[in-house]
């Protein structure tokens, strides 16, 4: 019988994979196959992210289905019997004294060597002839440094503006502290509002970096921890810099980074939701524009199809913008007005408003019903085209700064099924929109015009100029807008902060104290109004620093807050 090759003890795989949550057999299989390969090179082990096993992030998904948990257990015990001299080191969800355990398996000869739970101080592995330590997560347990020579994490955490800074820094240091290898191996890939970047990478004991994988790819990466001949793949442009002390408009460090988590996030919620076309309102303006790049680019072409739905207010400017965005980007693009079913809608309400206020006699004098009218006849048509053609679903093209503000509509423009840009402001989508005309295959598909204008939803008429309403005449600059946000998200202003601080809007414009107060106390009246709205958006990539993804910020809608 021939005697099977002893493992390196130098070369480790890194499984930078792309689970699916709760589909244990999927999971398991896409183990198996990395674990196969590992085989084949006689690799003293292959490691896997976090949680792998069960998919992260599980949320409440234990709690309502226990059964699911059961099964990936058992599937661990099925993954050893395939294991043989090359160890395998897995990410699963454990049960332990009753209680659910985020925990790693260590598999070896068709055996379950050990179990390691997070926290839990047993964490030694022998992998070769190393002694590992291994770190589950953000796992901070204090560490002994007196029985092991290297250092694994296996963890699944999320990119965002400033986490690679920091999770470079950290590991860079633990490294360095402990004069010790060490090997992080990050889940990649999306899941719902969750993008994980994967960037696995390895240190030397001086902290220093001596591999990398790719980011948002999956990934069968082979180290050597001698540092011979390894790989370290380049970052997107600017990952590394740190947050921002000081509010900025020069987002181009952070532009590449958001681009590949919105198409990365895109693509992970079609794919694992089993969709595959997206339909979306094109206005000329600048938020559905930038829309619908980025879902071209995540889908294809000829999976997005591009409705204009034009009002008596749409100017033919944007008409001629959006289609030729369309033109330009080769897409499915019609036009349906929507003047018919505005009249319509118009008429059977006025005549049942009539028979309520009989009995409530306080109509309001000037409302938005007309603006809401508008938009909700558009969401409509949307949703009946996804209605009538399978595996397709509308999109919410809402930014981040009219999420604040409250400046969309309830089942209009905030309703789809996904909202690529719903974490990204607009003065960061002004200069996204810029970037994609410079940094895509196909060059200035984004016409020269949707970026130079001022936005607009085209709803209303604005009674001092005669023309349509600007978004910033009914709210506020953006620039001051978005550093409100900033200030609110990274600092924690209050009003009297802001007031005594001087905003980058302040020192090219000259605004009145009172102009200053008024703008911050709109922001602050308005968002307070829109914690409903929040709530009730779509599906949407978490890619700034800080977010108001309703899946990591809650607020009670019942809540009174004063911000001096």
């Amino acid at each position: 019988m021939k005697k099977s090759a002893e493992v390196n003890n130098n070369i480790i795989a890194l499984a930078q994979v792309d689970p699916i949550v709760g589909d244990i057999e999927y999971n398991f299989n896409k183990a198996k196959e990395y674990i196969e390969k590992a085989n084949k090179l006689n690799a003293a082990a292959v490691i896997f992210p976090e949680l792998f096993l069960m998919g992260n992030p599980i949320l409440n998904l234990a709690k309502k289905f226990p059964l699911l948990v059961q099964k990936n257990v058992e599937y661990i015990g099925k993954l050893a019997k395939i294991v043989g001299k090359t160890k395998v080191i897995i990410g699963f969800l454990d049960i332990y004294n009753d209680e659910y355990c985020n925990s790693v398996a260590v598999l070896y000869n068709k055996k379950i060597e050990k179990i390691i739970r997070k926290n839990n101080v047993d964490s030694i592995v022998q992998i070769g002839d190393k002694k590992a330590l291994i770190l589950i997560g953000s796992e901070n347990k204090t560490i002994q440094k007196c029985d092991f020579n290297l250092i694994i994490n296996c963890a699944s955490n999320i990119s965002r503006r400033g986490s690679e800074q920091n999770i470079s820094s950290s590991l860079s240091s633990m490294s360095k502290k402990y004069k010790t290898p060490l090997i992080y191996v990050n889940q990649v890939g999306a899941i719902d509002n969750f993008v994980y970047a994967g960037a696995s990478r390895c240190y030397d004991s001086k902290g220093k970096i001596t591999a990398r994988t790719k980011s948002f790819e999956e990934e069968f990466f082979v180290v050597d921890i001698d540092n011979k001949n390894n790989t370290i793949n380049s970052l997107p442009k600017g990952e590394e810099k740190p947050l921002e002390q000081a509010f900025s408009l020069d987002y181009k460090d952070d532009l590449e980074r958001t681009y590949l988590s919105i198409i990365t996030s895109i693509k992970g919620y079609f794919k694992k939701n089993g969709l595959k076309r997206a339909v979306l309102g094109v206005s000329g303006g600048l938020d559905s524009t930038v829309c619908a790049v980025l879902l071209v680019d995540a889908l294809g072409k000829e999976n997005v199809y591009a409705v204009s739905m034009p009002s008596k207010i749409t100017s033919s400017r944007s008409k001629n913008d959006a289609k030729e965005l369309c033109e330009n980007l080769g897409i499915n693009y019609t036009e349906i007005p929507i003047k018919d079913m505005v009249d319509s809608c118009v008429s059977t309400f006025n005549k049942g408003f009539i028979e309520v206020e009989k009995k409530w006699n306080d109509r309001y004098e000037k409302s938005f019903t007309l603006d809401n009218i508008q938009a909700r006849s558009r969401a409509m048509i949307l949703f009946g085209i996804t209605n009538e053609f399978p595996s397709a679903i509308s999109i919410a093209t809402s930014d981040k700064s009219e999420s604040y503000m409250g400046y969309a509509t309830i089942n209009g423009d905030m309703s789809g099924g996904f909202a690529p840009i719903a974490d990204v402001t607009k003065t960061k989508l002004f200069a996204l929109a810029k970037w994609l005309n410079k940094n895509r295959t196909q060059k200035n598909v984004i016409p020269k015009s949707v970026i130079e204008k001022r936005p607009g939803a085209e709803l209303a008429i604005n009674p001092k100029t005669g023309k349509p309403l600007l978004a910033e005449e009914a709210l506020m600059p953006y620039e001051f807008l978005d550093e409100i946000i900033w200030r609110i998200e990274n600092l924690h202003q209050t009003k009297d902060d802001m007031m005594n601080d001087i905003f980058v809007y302040e020192q090219t414009n000259n605004i009145s104290k009172e102009q200053k107060s008024e703008w911050i106390d709109k922001f602050f009246k308005r968002m307070q109004t829109a914690l409903f709205k929040w709530s009730i958006t779509p599906p949407a990539p978490i890619v700034d620093a800080y977010s108001i993804n309703k899946t990591e910020y809650n607020q009670p809608i019942t809540s009174k807050i004063k911000f001096y």
